[in-house]
């Protein structure tokens, strides 16, 4: 469990130093994450803002999602497991909802953690996670999707529908479900968490970079 009010992340110690030296920080390389167990949504209270982060749980190192893209690379491949919304294609790219399956591809084990939220601060105890708004290759795209256990969607990209785009989780709890990309690009994917403190709504949006590739 954390303690200080917000983590300074790994790029922002850099660039601080940089800074500090008077450098240039537009050279700063930002950092790829591959495989391992890694929350891509990482929400904290500083006790008056919401913040999105991505924590690796492996080095317990925090980044700004800015500063992060995740590579899905061929070995993340499986054989399209026949849900209705992952399209007509033989195989999805797929972020698996269990350990040892994403140990065995070698792939990442993605989460969407609220565990660093206590109890008592946002009402009901629960925070709402958005899809806000999902990109392949600069283009809007329905080929995103996360869902848990036999296809038990979560999130979907599909504008079709308006459903399937916000999901509520209990503060203080670690979740974990499917990642599907159903074709090769970048992907650029918004998610805002939002909760109530006192009566106020309180929210943080961040954008994703995913680089799935063949």
């Amino acid at each position: 469990m954390r303690t200080r009010r917000r983590l300074l992340t790994v790029a922002g110690i850099a660039a601080a130093a940089l800074a500090t030296a008077g450098l240039n920080t537009s050279a700063f390389a930002a950092t790829t994450l591959s495989s391992g167990h890694v929350d891509v949504l990482d929400a904290e209270w500083d006790g008056a803002d919401l913040h999105l982060h991505v924590h690796d749980e492996e080095t317990n190192t925090e980044y700004d999602p800015v500063d992060v893209t995740f590579s899905v690379p061929a070995a993340a491949k499986v054989a399209n497991p026949g849900c209705g919304f992952l399209g007509s294609g033989s195989q999805v790219w797929l972020l698996p909802d269990t350990e040892i399956e994403a140990d065995a591809a070698g792939v990442l084990f993605p989460g969407i953690s609220t565990e660093h939220l206590t109890t008592g601060v946002f009402a009901n105890n629960n925070v709402t996670y958005t899809l806000v708004s999902a990109t392949r290759n600069g283009a809007a795209t329905e080929d995103f999707s996360i869902y848990a256990g036999s296809c038990a969607r979560w999130f979907d990209s599909n504008t079709a529908t308006t459903s399937f785009k916000s999901r509520t989780f209990a503060v203080g709890t670690h979740n974990h479900a499917n990642w599907a990309f159903e074709e090769a690009g970048t992907y650029q994917l918004t998610f805002r968490v939002q909760g109530t403190v006192g009566g106020v709504t309180e929210s943080a949006t961040e954008t994703f970079t995913f680089n799935v590739t063949s």
